[in-house]
């Protein structure tokens, strides 16, 4: 599927092609929830970053969160690099040099009409904020850390690749 996608503002516009491109997975990661999530999480997008174009690349600065490792307190920069507009500071894509195809961009970013998933993955349950309440349906999954399976692997077994 051909994605559009654009920052608040206008001044960045994006495109890319992805396989895999239904909004089923809900992360409530503190990095993505102050980042992107408004509602207490974000949901990323699986892309191939070969394909990624984008116009007003002057206005996205890129953002890596520290990490802080819950039994030991020791800190390291994520390789996850969040791309946003600098302008009106929307959260664009997620880029990591651990997996360079890949190309994560935000849902919340893309203009173009997204399908509908038949399920949900709720991930990084353990991270939630004490106000959120988790919106699950009857067929959602639900996971404290990360899910047993990866966005092309959701995809593949629900038939919804391309």
């Amino acid at each position: 599927m051909h994605l559009k996608g654009s920052c608040h503002c206008g001044r960045v516009h994006f495109s890319l092609e992805s396989a895999q491109p239904y909004p089923f997975n809900l992360c409530y990661c503190s990095i993505c929830r102050k980042t992107a999530g408004g509602g207490g999480y974000a949901i990323n997008l699986g892309g191939d970053y070969r394909t990624l174009k984008v116009e007003g690349m002057e206005h996205v600065k890129v953002y890596q969160a520290t990490i802080t490792d819950a039994d030991t307190g020791e800190q390291r920069l994520s390789s996850g690099q969040r791309h946003f507009c600098v302008e009106c500071g929307s959260a664009l894509w997620l880029w990591d040099p651990n997996w360079p195809e890949l190309v994560h961009p935000l849902a919340s970013a893309i203009d173009t009409p997204l399908p509908v998933p038949p399920e949900r993955t709720h991930l990084m349950l353990g991270s939630k904020a004490p106000w959120v309440k988790v919106q699950a349906a009857p067929n959602d999954k639900l996971f404290e850390v990360y899910p047993d399976e990866s966005l092309a692997e959701w995809h593949q077994r629900l038939g919804l690749s391309s």
